[in-house]
């Protein structure tokens, strides 16, 4: 079987446009699953609607990376994009042709900072992870990849900075997709944190701050990647070999927050079968999200997985856990969060329709990582909307705290990792090394009583004492004993039975 290369083009039947001919005029911090399943296929739809005429390098952020794979592809892959959408399976399958290339910073410094001496360069495009966007004090060294990605691009923007001569029009669109409120924003920061820190001076500083734009942004696509079990039959559908076949699901939202000038040279609103929203204000539709679909999640997955259930899938087709869910979210998280109701309505729809995606088997187990600062984040505002509005506990979030707790009933192995039991066989707990520490102390030496009020005490952890939350410790410590002395299902049957 031939390898997807640019020759191959002629002889496959999958859809492809060919942009061989465009010019390079992204640079873009990931070559992962993600970013290819979701900017670099909007670039690929913008080219094919004559709209952007552009390609993007791809530069690994991370020493080791597959940009080499990238590259013996020319950067081609196919995406394959299945899901479910108003009640029927739709599958969508075409050839990504807006990559030209992959480069590696710290094998080829000298050819990163060529690209900076591209007039066509326009957009940045980012995913390095919510860890991504930081800054570390470190030296520049002259012909050196620095360490972080802001220093990356603070030594980018330099050379571009000295190549064309501080013009104006030189500056750059930075479009970050780290999971991360006000991503763009910080980014900013930490660009002018390196400035600083490497003396580059006021001029450059003036640069960045008023030729360069720095949008932030809220993306939604859940995109599971190399479709490893289903391998062998992908590729002889397909006809020829491709290493770096990418799966996603149908639906995608991409919410940017910038002005006019910005829209003017991304121009995603004018591609039919996009879904973007270019806001002044990104946050209602941040909070829509992390409130009904990660909060959906955080609520839900703990208290299905010690019940017995491995994925998101079979958790939502569960009669218990299930019925579980969708308490959560109808009755509790839309009720509290402050929107139009039938927009909140339609958006809970498309989120329980998603959980049901065949394609995607989203296990639980990998969703419970670092689980106390996403109920935090994700449910912990929702629990405090609703009792202001209703009054009374929401019983639903609130046993989530109770099944949080259960979960993180853990042991420490001669490794350092932690691990719980549940149905007769061990799982990994994975969190801050401090709080899981923490955990299998304190299952240690208290009662469940005392062990709950203790917890929803550590301010370190809520930023708040929670037992000030009027009747909250009480029923969370009622689920607690519950889910101790009769199990994680009789318990779920009591909660969606009040």
């Amino acid at each position: 079987m031939k390898l997807l290369t640019k020759d191959l083009l002629p002889e496959v039947s999958v859809d492809y446009f060919d942009s061989s001919a465009l010019p390079e005029k992204v640079l873009q911090f990931g070559e992962g699953n993600f970013l290819r399943a979701f900017v670099n296929w909007m670039f690929d739809a913008m080219n094919r609607a004559g709209k952007f005429n552009g390609r993007a390098v791809v530069v690994q952020p991370i020493d080791r990376g597959m940009v080499d794979m990238v590259n013996d592809q020319d950067g081609l892959y196919t995406l394959l994009l299945r899901g479910i959408e108003n009640g029927e399976v739709q599958q969508q399958k075409r050839i990504i042709s807006s990559i030209s290339r992959g480069l590696n910073p710290y094998a080829d410094w000298a050819g990163y900072l060529e690209t900076a001496r591209n007039p066509e360069m326009e957009v940045v495009v980012s995913n390095t992870t919510e860890a991504g966007i930081v800054h570390t004090p470190e030296a520049f060294e002259e012909g050196k990849c620095p360490n972080t990605f802001p220093a990356k691009v603070t030594a980018w923007l330099n050379e571009r900075f000295k190549t064309f001569s501080g013009a104006a029009d030189k500056g750059v669109v930075f479009l970050p997709c780290e999971l991360i409120n006000y991503n763009g924003t910080k980014l900013k920061e930490c660009v002018l944190k390196y400035a600083a820190d490497w003396s580059l001076g006021v001029e450059f500083v003036a640069w960045v701050e008023n030729a360069c734009i720095f949008l932030s942004t809220l993306v939604d696509r859940i995109v599971p990647g190399y479709p490893r079990e289903e391998i062998e039959g992908i590729l002889e559908d397909l006809g020829y070999e491709d290493r770096i076949v990418d799966t996603g699901e149908i639906f995608h939202l991409f919410v940017i927050e910038g002005d006019e000038a910005a829209k003017a040279k991304l121009p995603l609103c004018e591609v039919d079968g996009l879904n973007i929203v270019w806001t002044q204000d990104m946050q209602p539709y941040r909070n829509r999200k992390v409130s009904i679909l990660n909060g959906a999640h955080t609520s839900s997955v703990l208290a299905a997985f010690l019940g017995g259930v491995e994925a998101v899938r079979e958790m939502v087709e569960d009669e218990d856990f299930g019925a579980y869910i969708k308490k959560n979210v109808y009755d509790e998280i839309v009720p509290a969060l402050d929107m139009d109701e039938e927009e909140k309505k339609q958006f809970a729809a498309a989120v329980m329709e998603r959980f049901l995606n065949p394609f995607i088997k989203h296990e639980l187990i990998s969703i419970s990582l670092n689980s106390v600062s996403k109920w935090k984040v994700r449910v912990l505002p929702s629990v405090k909307s609703y009792c202001a509005k209703e009054c009374k506990v929401p019983q639903g979030l609130a046993f989530s705290l109770a099944a949080l707790i259960a979960f993180y009933k853990c042991k420490a192995k001669d490794d350092g990792s932690y691990y719980g039991v549940a149905n007769g066989a061990e799982y990994p707990v994975r969190d801050d090394k401090e709080i899981m520490e923490y955990f299998a102390d304190a299952w240690e030496r208290l009662e469940v009583d005392d062990l709950v009020r203790e917890v929803l005490g550590k301010t370190e952890f809520w930023g708040e004492d929670l037992n000030d939350i009027r009747a909250f410790t009480e029923f969370v410590t009622n689920c607690l004993q519950f889910i101790t002395e009769n199990g994680m299902r009789e318990a779920v049957k009591k909660i969606i039975k009040k």
